[in-house]
């Protein structure tokens, strides 16, 4: 048995989204808060299998883990154990490699499987080893799991090959009790590195930097439990901005960070799309203008998120020309284009980037969401197609979107989802 989506097209979309709590923050600070030696309250936590797996590891470690409200976690690890994460959870999700650096950075050891998630192409974690080797820790591959053990951690200087946002976080945490100081640069700046800082120096950290390229970390010997609230998601506002821009007469996202989305607002507004963008929230109405074609570029924070570039696809179908998409951060992450193609869509594949030829229609088939936004992608392109569309392996959809079905069904979707053989 497994669930799919149903998603009936052509149903015009109306009235207001409130956007959850940060997928890509949530997933770091949840392991980051086992560094903590008391209770740390998490609020606004998003409703995703990705949380529900990170707890379950939590469980594994014997930290206990409180859920007061459906966005609220209480995480205690004053009990916690450090055992060998050799569970096939781990596997379930790549940000399991979150623990890495927070159990190497509070016990000086860590033994865990090879995290799993997304296939996008190569994704090696090379530069998180490179830090923790930096710090003094040696690394072991063996059967596939990882051991890595420090007598004791130092402060070093760490230059990324790339600016990595899981190498940046996981060094960070790592170094939070090493002695002296550690100085990361070419560090990532997306706003969930400065989320997991925030909560870092809440619970008495001493992290400066955050959100710039240089990153210093001065080591301290105790962290204790705190309160924080995380950052709206600027992948789901990225999403419903989309989709708004896709199929609403008029539509309002909320609780949004606008700046944290201008690559793709800017580029919207290029094709020509109608919105109104306030201090926390996006408003988009419909334009009868067909829209123009563009160009886009993924690049790192705040350049346009490879993330949000599958999602954009399914509105570029509709596009009046044709648009180029090239995604430098992950040259294969074009699997979401084979199953528009299904749809009817016009797309031309070369290495490392995708020419979507417009406007064409789209018609309603049995899809599947190889990973978690050609899921949205898909969802994007039912909303949009002629007839029902059928979405298989939605796990990936639910790894990072918050009841994406009920907020559509809430603003006039015709979604639904059913168990078949």
């Amino acid at each position: 048995m497994q669930e799919i989506i149903r998603i009936r097209g052509r149903r015009p979309l109306n009235g207001s989204v409130t956007i959850s709590g940060s997928k890509n923050a949530t997933v770091a600070l949840i392991p980051a808060a086992v560094l903590a030696n008391g209770p740390v309250t998490i609020v606004g936590v998003p409703e995703i299998a990705d949380v529900d797996n990170l707890s379950e590891i939590l469980h594994i470690l014997n930290v206990d883990v409180i859920q007061r409200a459906n966005d609220h976690l209480i995480i205690d690890p004053t009990n916690m154990k450090n055992v060998s994460l050799d569970d096939s959870v781990v596997t379930k999700l790549r940000a399991s490699y979150y623990f890495m650096g927070a159990l190497l950075g509070k016990y000086g050891y860590v033994r865990m499987k090879m995290p799993g998630g997304c296939y996008l192409g190569p994704r090696p974690i090379d530069l998180h080893i490179k830090g923790f080797e930096a710090l003094g820790a040696t690394v072991e591959y063996d059967r596939g799991c990882y051991t890595i053990k420090a007598d004791h951690l130092r402060g070093a200087k760490i230059f990324l090959d790339i600016a990595s946002v899981g190498a940046t976080i996981n060094i960070m945490m790592a170094a939070v009790y090493a002695d002296g100081r550690t100085t990361i640069e070419n560090a990532a700046r997306e706003p969930e590195i400065i989320d997991v800082a925030t909560l870092l120096n809440k619970m008495g950290a001493n992290v400066r930097g955050a959100g710039t390229n240089v990153i210093t970390i001065d080591g301290v010997k105790d962290l204790s439990g705190c309160f924080h609230e995380i950052i709206p998601d600027r992948i789901e506002a990225g999403t419903f901005v989309i989709m708004a821009a896709a199929c609403a007469e008029e539509m309002k996202i909320m609780n949004v960070i606008p700046k944290h989305i201008e690559g793709l607002t800017s580029k919207l507004q290029e094709m020509g799309a109608d919105m109104d963008i306030g201090i926390d929230s996006i408003t988009v109405r419909k334009t009868d203008l067909l829209y123009k074609p563009i160009d886009v570029t993924t690049k790192p924070y705040p350049g346009f998120a490879t993330d949000l570039q599958q999602p954009l696809t399914a509105l570029l179908t509709q596009a009046n020309g044709v648009s180029q998409v090239t995604d430098t951060i992950y040259k294969e992450r074009f699997k979401h284009c084979l199953e528009l193609q299904r749809m009817g869509a016009n797309i031309e594949l070369t290495s490392g980037s995708a020419f979507i030829k417009g406007p064409t229609q789209l018609y309603g088939d049995k899809v599947t969401a190889t990973d978690l936004r050609c899921g949205a992608c898909l969802v994007i392109a039912g909303l949009i197609a002629d007839g029902t569309t059928e979405i298989h392996d939605v796990y990936h959809i639910d790894r990072g979107y918050d009841r994406i079905d009920d907020k559509l069904r809430a603003i006039g979707a015709h979604i639904s989802r059913t168990m078949i053989d």
